[in-house]
């Protein structure tokens, strides 16, 4: 098994993958996002997923993506939000150096922009934005070996308390 040296979970708009391609550079390995995954494995968007075969093949594809992720990853793993739902994705994220990007609705939304086509999101995106949180968040933090705050950072800091936390030098 070759395990990531960094994963990153977090709700949309927490800045994943950014603060993940960040890190990647600084750490000298790859980088790797298990939605692009999924797009690549099904050939097409998520959106288009979700719409075609509905959320449930969706998460199949996804389980299976942070699967071979997270044993056969060796660099930085950003996941989609909704990846740690699976049992089996926590069971297997418990032993990994996991750091929940935690992030406020109003930065979430300067981020992504809630019309951005993210499924889940859709219709009545803010509501929806904290109901999902309200879900997530404890399984995030069930997961996680470190919490970074997001609030007010740019990318490059959030990348050196990712780095800090873990106590990673880069």
């Amino acid at each position: 098994m070759t395990a990531p040296v960094v994963v990153l979970v977090g709700p949309p708009g927490a800045g994943k993958s950014t603060v993940g391609r960040l890190l990647a550079e600084r750490l000298g390995v790859t980088f790797r996002d298990t939605d692009a995954d999924v797009e690549r494995t099904a050939g097409k968007p998520i959106p288009e997923i979700f719409v075609d075969e509905g959320e449930p093949h969706f998460r199949a594809l996804e389980a299976a993506a942070v699967e071979a992720a997270a044993t056969g990853h060796p660099g930085v793993l950003s996941l989609g939000g909704g990846a740690v739902m699976a049992d089996a994705s926590r069971a297997l994220l418990r032993e990994l150096p996991v750091v929940f990007l935690e992030v406020a609705l109003g930065d979430a939304v300067k981020r992504v922009g809630l019309d951005a086509p993210r499924p889940l999101l859709a219709i009545n995106p803010r509501a929806r934005w904290r109901e999902l949180m309200e879900a997530r968040r404890p399984l995030y933090l069930e997961v996680a070996t470190a919490v970074v705050d997001t609030e007010g950072r740019t990318p490059e800091q959030v990348a050196d308390a990712v780095l800090e936390a873990l106590e990673l030098k880069a």
